[in-house]
């Protein structure tokens, strides 16, 4: 996830700000877009933030100055794509799989913005470059740094008659995998980083195509 500079700031600054532990924290939804012939076309990601993260943003962006939680129509247009202002070395925080081999994705597509209790909910896709076989195809959501937390607790649709089952990460392996880096670390430098543990907390997505 890529921070807005008042947000970045906030969150550093804050007393629990541990290293090697997430300190945003997004509900995720998922919808895997295939074609009739099994060809993986696209990907449809929501992101629902924690309400500590999407004050921040409100704050950064002059937002909700009645602290009532919603947005008017004008606040919102000046929102929308607010988490999708990537540089060209980040990859979206979401990965595509197929035999090993990372595919490809376009840039995101914003397709929705709302804000609601609070909270700022945002839905954007993202192309394969290339479309492939949607079978065996392995989806995860993850900041490889596990600055952000994303959580695959919300929908999860595969259309063009295919399933995806999702598999829960190894909790303790990956918090050993979190120990073991940062112990293999000297302190000073311990103190400052963000081994990238992220995929280890990952929810994995397979794709299965047919009978």
């Amino acid at each position: 996830m890529k921070l807005n500079s008042l947000a970045l700031a906030a969150i550093t600054m804050a007393p629990c700000a541990a290293k090697a532990h997430p300190h945003i924290f997004v509900d995720t939804a998922l919808k895997v877009l295939v074609m009739d012939d099994g060809q993986l076309e696209a990907v449809e990601v929501t992101w629902a933030y924690d309400e500590f993260y999407s004050l921040l943003i409100f704050e950064d962006l002059g937002l909700d100055g009645d602290y009532d939680g919603e947005l008017t129509a004008e606040e919102l247009v000046k929102l929308q794509s607010f988490d999708l202002q990537w540089s060209e070395d980040y990859d979206g925080d979401s990965y595509l799989i197929r035999d090993g081999v990372p595919l490809v994705l376009s840039g995101a597509e914003h397709l929705e913005t709302v804000v609601s209790g609070g909270r700022i909910t945002t839905r954007h896709r993202r192309t394969l470059v290339e479309p492939v076989a949607a079978d065996g195809v392995v989806f995860k959501a993850y900041d490889p740094t596990y600055y952000t937390a994303y959580t695959l607790n919300l929908d999860f649709e595969v259309t063009g008659g295919c399933t995806g089952e999702a598999t829960p990460p190894n909790l303790n392996a990956a918090y050993d995998k979190v120990e073991e880096l940062l112990y293999s670390m000297p302190a000073d430098q311990a103190n400052e980083a963000y081994p990238e543990v992220g995929e280890a907390f990952a929810e994995t997505v397979r794709l299965s195509c047919g009978d």
